[in-house]
C-alpha cells in the first residue's frame, strides 16, 4: 500500500522539488501540501496522511510544536522534521518531542525517502543520520559540567548578573567568577554570549531557553 504524505514548508520550491521526486517514487504519494502550521492541521485533517514532513520554521509557529498538536489528533501519524538546520540541539529536540525522524534538506534524496518510509512503518521510533554519534555526544556532555556549574550557566542564560548569582547561590562573587572561568574553559569560549551559544549547540541548554 502506498504511503500517503503531506509536505509542510513555506517555500514553494521545496514542495515542488519534493513533489517531483515523489512522482518517480511508486510507494510514496504526495496527497497534500501546506505553507503554515494552521494550514497543515487543516490539510492533514482533510487528506488523512500516514506521514507529514515539517519544516522547523513556519510563518505562524514552530514545526516541533505543530508536530505535537498533530500527534494529539492522530497518535500514529509519522512525522519527519525536514529542515535546513543541522545541529545536535535540534536533533535532541526532535527526539525528545517524540518525532519519527530528523533529516536535513541537504541530505541525499535516498535519505529523505528512507526517513519517510521509517516514519510510516515505525512512527514512534526515532531515526536520524548520525543518531548514535549524536547520542554519544549528548551522554558525554551530560557529565561535562558540575551541578553547580550548570546552575551558574542557567542563571547566566536568564541574564542574571554575577553579584546576583552570588546572592542566589549564597556564595561570594569571587567564587562565582571561578565557576564562570571554569565554564569558559570547558566550553572553550571567552564570554557569556559565546558560552550560551556553545551550550545550546552541544545540547547543554534548550534552544528556546536562551534569551536573545
Amino acid at each position: 500500500m502506498n504511503i500517503r504524505l503531506v509536505a509542510v514548508d513555506e517555500h514553494v520550491l521545496l514542495r515542488l522539488g519534493l513533489a517531483s521526486v515523489l512522482a518517480a517514487t511508486p510507494d510514496i504519494v504526495l496527497v497534500g501540501e501546506a505553507a503554515s502550521a494552521a494550514e497543515a492541521e487543516r490539510v492533514v485533517e482533510q487528506t488523512n496522511p500516514a506521514v507529514v514532513t515539517l519544516e522547523l520554521s513556519l510563518p505562524d509557529g514552530d514545526g516541533i510544536s505543530t508536530a505535537g498538536r498533530l500527534r494529539i489528533a492522530r497518535p500514529d501519524l509519522g512525522i519527519v522534521l525536514l529542515t535546513a538546520s543541522n545541529d545536535d540541539a535540534l536533533l535532541y529536540r526532535a527526539l525528545d518531542a517524540g518525532l519519527s525522524a530528523f533529516v536535513t534538506k541537504s541530505a541525499p534524496v535516498s535519505t529523505v525517502l528512507a526517513a519517510v518510509r521509517h516514519a510510516a512503518t515505525a512512527p514512534h521510533s526515532f531515526t536520524a543520520p548520525g543518531l548514535q554519534t549524536a547520542l554519544t555526544r549528548r551522554s558525554s556532555h551530560g557529565g561535562l559540567l558540575s551541578p553547580r556549574e550548570r546552575q551558574v550557566l542557567l542563571l547566566m542564560r536568564d541574564g542574571t548578573s554575577l553579584p546576583a548569582i552570588a546572592t542566589r547561590l549564597q556564595v561570594s562573587e569571587a567564587t562565582v567568577k571561578t565557576y564562570v572561568s571554569r565554564l569558559y574553559s570547558k566550553l572553550r569560549v571567552n564570554n557569556r554570549a559565546q558560552a550560551l551559544m556553545v551550550a545550546v549547540n552541544q545540547g547543554l541548554l534548550p534552544t528556546a531557553d536562551v534569551a536573545a
